[in-house]
């Protein structure tokens, strides 16, 4: 069977495109199992980073809680914070890289903020204590967040030398390493990190908050 031109073009273009770039594969876990909601990044060493053109993001307040915990994006990214919940909430940050509130508002009401510096964002809730979530605003556009498995897949990296940078909310600090990519190459790499406890406010039981 003869496959069409077209076809066979557009394969060519992704096998050439595999070709001239390269991958990473991290497996991360912790002394509880594999680590979800890490943040793995690679930043070029020896070129800048493309431009980012237009970027949303979204965290929803739903069932007094911030969903997901733990937002990835680049600098200049706009976040929406629509308010799904059945009671007002009031976000506010004192994080160095994005200090802002945004006063109560109610259900169905959307609110916006543009996270112009790099750093990590935590979230809190002027009303509920224990609402609390981060976003990490970062220069690279190659990053990815691990799921339950505690696999961060980066692919599409070029050529060249990183930092390689893990962050978690419950580390003593940042894991960084220089690593070097070749094209076509796409290694696998496991690292294990310890967690310090995590301190965060229990929930208060329902109804204590009187009705907010």
């Amino acid at each position: 069977m003869r496959l069409p031109i077209v076809f066979l073009l557009t394969a060519l273009f992704a096998l050439n495109l595999r070709a001239e770039t390269a991958g990473l594969t991290l497996t991360l876990t912790s002394q509880e199992g594999p680590l979800e909601d890490a943040v793995a990044s690679l930043t070029p060493l020896d070129f800048d980073p493309p431009p980012l053109d237009r970027a949303e993001a979204e965290i929803v307040q739903d069932n007094k809680e911030y969903e997901p915990y733990v937002t990835v994006i680049r600098a200049g990214t706009v976040v929406r914070f629509p308010n799904r919940d059945s009671v007002q909430h009031h976000i506010y940050s004192v994080s160095k890289p994005k200090r802002f509130e945004l006063p109560l508002y109610a259900s169905g009401e959307s609110k916006t903020e543009v996270f112009e510096r790099t750093g990590v964002v935590t979230l809190g809730c002027n009303i509920h204590d224990w609402m609390i979530a981060y976003v990490v605003v970062m220069h690279t556009p190659w990053f990815a967040k691990t799921k339950f498995d505690g696999i961060a897949r980066l692919d599409g990296i070029p050529p060249g030398r990183y930092r390689l940078e893990v962050w978690h909310p419950r580390l003593s600090r940042a894991f960084t390493r220089e690593i070097t990519l070749a094209a076509g190459e796409n290694p696998g790499e496991a690292l294990t990190f310890k967690l310090k406890p995590d301190r965060r406010i229990r929930r208060a039981p329902t109804g204590s908050t009187g009705g907010y």
